[in-house]
């Protein structure tokens, strides 16, 4: 039986309950409901043995249907019921002779059907709420032309391969039943049987529980009063996306969020403060979050005077505001929250946006309307390296404090950062060496980082390039955290950073805004617990962020284990930020997270502001420390036994969690349970150090003319060559190096990173060979890799430089003669390139430069291509078989191509000596109509779009 999708029509389940073969293939309809006064347990365990007794019969379609519910009679929830066969059916060996599917009135949206099929199920049928939208046009209030059901089930299809794809999943099959799920609040007894397998850490209801609170749904419906009010007031309000009067409750209510901007523009009053802060600490009766089920353990303390608590000063330095890019915010609010946390001595994170070179300079003229002065400092400390490098450059790098690599978004987790096209502007496209208009998405980290080994190599290269600055990395609060965590810190990186699922500048779609990532308190607890049992706990900074508010947030994550904390939503209301909710629309009202002009002229926001919100937590921190008796911040760090549970929450459902794991103090093997200081990798073995000694009179001089050329054989051990020395020579002369200035002769076998980051100005040629990452984020210099001269080997025919070559590159040239590795070039937005053959993956995610390929191509070649050209040399006529169509044209060359494609190939054979270049040069007219042009057609659209434009304004301007 083949199905058109896993999201079925009611029209197609009705065939399918309908499916018989004469006895070989027959379909078995079994109902998920029970008594009303019944008991959920029984009534579960009566699915499970009428499914064993089904298949035992033969039937090879098992349909869980609620359909027929009344007032007697209500519904097992539909996860339940589908999970509770399934685990069955594996438990008695028969799963395998069954295909599920689920026929359910609470299914409604993406994460539904995402569960119900992650769970096992083969196909979905969201009957109610297909049924509703019939109701709904037949009544005139929704016109969709007739296609208001093809529309929704098209959503809910696109929204699950959002999902798989997040999860780095390629086909249903292998989703199916893959359980990737963590239960939040769920009695562990249940998963244990029902789930089993899935990760459950805190415990939580039970069954009876769940049937309490689903009979109350069902009495809703089926017990209202004689005389039923308005349907406004039986039905809920809503509002899980947006704030809704008496609907869900949201933490950053309309009234939290005023009470905070009052108090960030009054500066100094405390009252005002009191105010928000009780408002937003309020949830104490009941609980919204795990941390509002801890108390703070003042009774067994002995308070200080406050006089003798750590100054506001040094805590609010222990701050970032969280990691928001240009694009996802305006300029105005971007650069205010790096002027506020400058001013404070803090840290504000450029997110993985890039960052605009004229930010590193500081101010020297007063700008009172946006609320700067003369020694302010735009510039962000911390600098995000993400899976998508968006505007990573040498100069980008070399400026920062601290250098972020970005693994993953605790708010969307396993999911880049998405910058719809409408917010990719002129501005930001520069910064982002992109496409205007065109949407932005980061590949998954495992695109360059396929194990602990890569990760190391990148903190590595970027040590390298910034000697002097920490590098982090970023982490998601899922369950294993801890054993990531260690061995981040093995592979060298100085912070950790734990991200939890509150949070995100809501740049992405609405289904990646829920049901997605995990609180902090869980993350950090066991980064803190995992470090510590390890001995490694001293070798790097813990810091968390997601969803921090007041300065008790901030103490109750300094005694799970966090020395820094990064509150990014809280800056941006203290900034003017209304929490509207309309991020990803470009339509926010007070010029925040837009980039439309008339709308950024409405913004609102001074650092002042945001420097009074710190300042106010920062205090907010010292009072509670001396309530526990504490003088010094890091007197707090991992302290759990100053938390205890609070036993007056209000609800069944909080007082059913255990709480214990995150309160567990791990008795430490060696060294303390906090970090001293800031750490670096040991770069004294780096070959750079040579080279710059010998570039000395090119790197210290003045002379734009100046130029060395540098011989030197490499080994396989010699990491990042030219790296260390393209850092150094953008911090003493930037991007003003003439072309070849510094020509660095190789030969022998280069290890990882050959070339990353090479500033403008430096040119490498090995001959020899290369290993992975080759002109890695290549920043404006030339790398060349060609065999010895003594080879007797086919170039085209050998693989010459290793996996991602040119990867996240944003400007210069890379010539290789032989064949490369797998995902060529992937997020390749400004170098151009040449290379004889390449592995899978080819131009994936890439969005600007040009990439020439004189030989074959592996498979998925340009997938995810926005932006920038590629030209193959199809000789087999076998290229469009091995390219992912979607979203591309594939072209024959005109003849302004003609002229790129042959110049670049002229430049390959002089500076390699490539015999096949000299081929295809000797031959062009012949070969010429073999070569493809892959264009992708938003870039196509994008480039029209701004033609179009031109001549609109030249007709307006020629007009009299």
């Amino acid at each position: 039986v083949t199905l058109p999708g896993p999201v079925l029509t009611n029209g197609q389940i009705a065939r399918l309950k309908a499916v018989t073969g004469q006895g070989l293939f027959e379909a078995r309809t079994l109902s998920t409901q029970y008594p009303r006064d019944g008991h959920l347990d029984v009534a579960v365990d009566s699915l499970c043995d009428a499914a064993v007794a089904a298949v035992d019969d033969g039937i090879n379609i098992l349909v869980l249907s609620d359909r027929g519910v009344d007032a007697e009679r209500l519904a097992i929830p539909s996860l339940l019921a589908l999970s509770a066969v399934h685990q069955r059916l594996v438990r008695e060996g028969i799963r395998t002779h069954t295909g599920l599917v689920v026929e359910a009135a609470d299914v409604r949206e993406v994460h539904h059907v995402a569960c119900l099929i992650g769970f096992g199920a083969a196909a979905v049928n969201p009957w109610l709420a297909l049924d509703t939208l019939r109701d709904l046009a037949e009544r005139g209030l929704v016109d969709a032309g007739g296609e208001h059901q093809a529309r929704y089930l098209k959503a809910l299809h696109e929204g699950l391969l959002k999902v798989m794809s997040k999860m780095g999943i390629s086909t249903l099959q292998s989703y199916r039943g893959a359980q990737i799920f963590e239960a939040v609040g769920l009695d562990s007894d249940v998963v244990a049987r029902h789930f089993t397998g899935t990760p459950c850490r805190i415990g939580g209801v039970s069954l009876a529980t769940w049937h309490d609170e689903n009979r109350a749904r069902h009495d809703r419906g089926f017990r209202a009063p004689p005389a039923p009010p308005a349907l406004a007031q039986l039905l809920p309000t809503g509002g899980l996306y947006a704030f809704r009067k008496d609907g869900e409750m949201h933490r950053w209510s309309p009234q939290v969020v005023h009470a905070l901007q009052k108090a960030a523009r009054a500066g100094d009053d405390a009252a005002l403060w009191e105010h928000y802060r009780v408002l937003a600490d309020g949830d104490e009766g009941a609980p919204t979050v795990l941390r509002g089920l801890l108390r703070l353990r003042t009774d067994a303390c002995t308070p200080v005077p406050l006089d003798e608590v750590e100054s506001a000063d040094a805590i609010v330095r222990r701050f970032s505001s969280g990691a928001m890019s240009l694009g996802a915010l305006s300029p105005e609010a971007h650069e205010m929250l790096a002027v506020a946390m400058n001013r404070l001595g803090a840290r504000s994170n450029s997110g993985e946006g890039g960052e605009e070179p004229h930010r590193d300079v500081v101010d020297v003229v007063d700008e009172p309307t946006r609320g700067t002065r003369v020694g302010d400092s735009r510039r962000s400390a911390i600098r995000q390296v993400a899976s998508g490098r968006f505007g990573v450059t040498v100069g980008y790098l070399v400026n920062a404090t601290e250098l972020q690599v970005k693994m993953a978004q605790g708010a969307k987790p396993g999911e880049g950062g998405q910058l719809p096209g409408q917010k990719v502007d002129e501005r930001v496209a520069r910064v982002r060496h992109s496409t205007p208009g065109v949407t932005l998405i980061s590949p998954p980290p495992h695109h360059d980082i396929y194990s602990i080994e890569d990760l190391k190599q990148l903190i590595w290269d970027l040590q390298s390039v910034n000697p002097t600055a920490r590098v982090s990395v970023k982490l998601v609060a899922e369950v294993g955290v801890g054993t990531v965590a260690a061995g981040v810190v093995k592979a060298g990186a100085g912070g950790v950073t734990v991200s939890g699922w509150e949070g995100g500048t809501g740049a992405a779609p609405l289904s990646s805004l829920k049901h997605a990532g995990l609180p902090w308190e869980l993350g950090i607890a066991e980064a803190q617990q995992v470090l510590v049992q390890m001995g490694l706990r001293d070798r790097a900074r813990l810091q968390v962020d997601g969803g921090l508010r007041t300065g008790r947030d901030v103490v109750i994550a300094a005694l799970l284990g966090a020395e820094e904390m990064g509150l990014a939503t809280g800056a941006l209301i203290a900034g003017g930020c209304v929490m509207m909710r309309k991020c990803h629309l470009n339509t926010c009202g007070v010029g925040v997270a837009t980039q439309d002009p008339a709308l950024r002229r409405k913004f609102p926001g001074r650092p002042e502001h945001v420097v009074a919100y710190f300042r106010f937590v920062a205090e907010d921190v010292r009072r509670i420390m001396a309530s526990l008796g504490v003088r010094r911040f890091d007197e707090l760090v991992g302290h759990v036994e100053l938390l205890a549970r609070r036993d007056d929450a209000a609800g069944l459902k909080a007082r059913a969690l255990d709480l214990s794991r995150l309160l567990v103090a791990p008795a430490a093997p060696a060294g303390p349970a906090r970090r001293g200081g800031d750490r670096r990798v040991d770069l004294g073995a780096h070959l750079d150090h040579a080279l710059v000694e010998r570039a000395r009179a090119v790197v210290d001089g003045d002379d734009a003319g100046a130029r060395v050329v540098i011989d030197a054989v490499v080994r396989n051990t010699d990491r990042a060559v030219g790296t260390l020395l393209s850092g150094t020579v953008a911090r003493r002369r930037g991007p003003r190096l003439s072309d070849g200035a510094i020509d660095v002769r190789l030969s022998g076998a280069a290890g990882q990173s050959l070339g990353a980051f090479l500033a403008p100005g430096v040119a490498l040629a090995l001959r020899g060979e290369a290993n992975d990452g080759v002109a890695k984020g290549l920043s404006g210099g030339r790398v060349v890799v060609m065999p010895p001269a003594e080879s007797t080997l086919v170039r085209e025919d050998n693989v010459i430089v290793g996996n991602v070559a040119l990867y996240g590159a944003t400007a210069g040239e890379l010539f290789v003669s032989g064949v490369a590795g797998e995902r060529f070039a992937v997020r390749n937005s400004g170098a151009r390139a040449v290379v004889e053959g390449c592995g899978d993956h080819g131009c994936e995610y890439m969005t600007g430069g040009v990439v020439v390929v004189l030989g074959d191509v592996g498979r998925n070649f340009a997938a995810g291509m926005s932006g920038g050209l590629a030209f193959v040399l199809d000789r087999a006529r076998t290229f469009a078989r091995r390219c992912n169509v979607h979203g591309i044209e594939l072209l024959t060359l005109d003849d302004g191509d003609a002229w790129l494609v042959q110049g670049l190939v002229q430049r390959h054979v002089e500076l390699t000596g490539s015999p096949l270049g000299a081929r295809v040069l000797a031959a062009w007219e012949l070969l010429r109509p073999q070569f493809v042009k892959v264009l992708p057609v938003e870039y196509k659209r994008a480039i029209e779009s701004r033609r179009e434009q031109a001549r609109a304004a030249a007709t307006a301007n020629a007009a009299p």
